[in-house]
């Protein structure tokens, strides 16, 4: 029997095979969205997010297995791009969940799967960075500071000091890479860019998180930081979601200057940003007793929640035309 040509392919696959690497930001997106619907006690909603995000971050554990074992040169062509480090990134959002809701064991299986992949692709990323990349290029310092948060998590349940001072080096080392990013990044992303532009302030918001569970992590059992070290991480924590609401603002005046409604797998990154956003703003809010911050916290939470299901249904129309390429020549055909 002849081999399967491209037309004559079963659609689903076809589609499946050319998800970018970028598609893990859905992973990252919808867990952080439990996580932020678990802080606020929705917790139906948060374990249908939750549950969500397991199915894609399992789509997206076994795509990465099948590139590698069959795919190599593919997989080692996409391993020097920043989207290459979605895979670290969601699978410790995903831990921190799991942290979150009780379950040690999975999640520090996460948080070692995590840290295994995390430095090869670092690396090769960092050694490609260049002037004038995408929001993309911030995705180094997504990675590190979500280990942080997950390494963070743990420390304050297993009562492990060696996690905390593991995750606090992960915090400072993420708001390197951070500054070393932004040096890289093309502003003009920001009227332009097709998604990933909003990292540019996801990466602080993941940076504050790490912050207020550093910070939570502490307790008159473990003793990890003296007053000074506390203030500093306190002041950093508030620095942080101070920054990280003022790219919001500017990225959201970017979108309505010059608005890009078309669909983009890399919307996922701007979903992301928002749902870690109010993530942020909560876990400070509750870390550190700042009741204020509960509202807009909030609020931004169900903005997150409402662009999801407009992602999702772009994403779903974008799957149907793939699956039904005619349609798009059925549509030119009848203007």
């Amino acid at each position: 029997m002849p081999a399967a040509t491209p037309a004559s392919a079963s659609p689903l696959p076809l589609w499946w095979s050319r998800r970018p690497p970028a598609a893990g930001a859905s992973v990252m997106a919808t867990g952080i969205i439990s996580v932020a619907l678990h802080e606020t006690d929705y917790a139906a909603l948060s374990r249908i997010a939750l549950v969500l995000a397991c199915v894609a971050w399992l789509a997206l554990a076994c795509d990465f297995l099948a590139r590698l074992l069959w795919h190599r040169s593919e997989w080692l062509r996409e391993a020097v791009t920043p989207a290459s480090l979605c895979a670290v990134a969601a699978t410790a959002v995903l831990g921190t969940r799991f942290a979150l809701a009780g379950r040690q064991v999975l999640a520090e299986a996460l948080l070692a799967l995590a840290f295994v992949l995390w430095p090869g692709p670092l690396y090769l990323v960092v050694r490609h960075w260049r002037p004038g990349m995408p929001g993309s290029v911030f995705l180094g310092c997504v990675a590190t500071q979500g280990l942080a948060v997950l390494a963070a998590t743990l420390a304050a349940t297993a009562r492990a000091p060696w996690l905390a001072h593991a995750a606090l080096v992960l915090f400072w080392l993420g708001l390197l890479l951070y500054a070393v990013a932004l040096t890289r990044f093309d502003r003009r992303e920001v009227v332009r860019g097709a998604g990933d532009h909003w990292v540019a302030g996801g990466a602080l918001a993941i940076s504050a998180l790490a912050g207020a569970r550093l910070l939570a992590a502490d307790s008159n059992a473990l003793y990890l930081w003296n007053e000074d070290d506390f203030d500093v991480l306190r002041t950093v924590t508030y620095a942080l979601v101070a920054l990280d609401a003022a790219w919001y603002v500017v990225l959201l005046v970017g979108e309505i200057a010059r608005p890009r409604p078309r669909y983009d797998v890399r919307r996922w990154a701007t979903l992301f940003t928002m749902g870690m956003s109010a993530a942020a703003m909560l876990s400070v809010a509750a870390t550190l007793d700042v009741p204020w911050l509960e509202v807009p916290g909030e609020v931004l939470m169900w903005i997150s929640v409402a662009v999801w299901l407009a992602v999702a249904a772009g994403a779903v129309r974008n799957h149907l035309a793939a699956a039904d390429p005619s349609a798009g020549v059925r549509s030119r055909g009848r203007r």
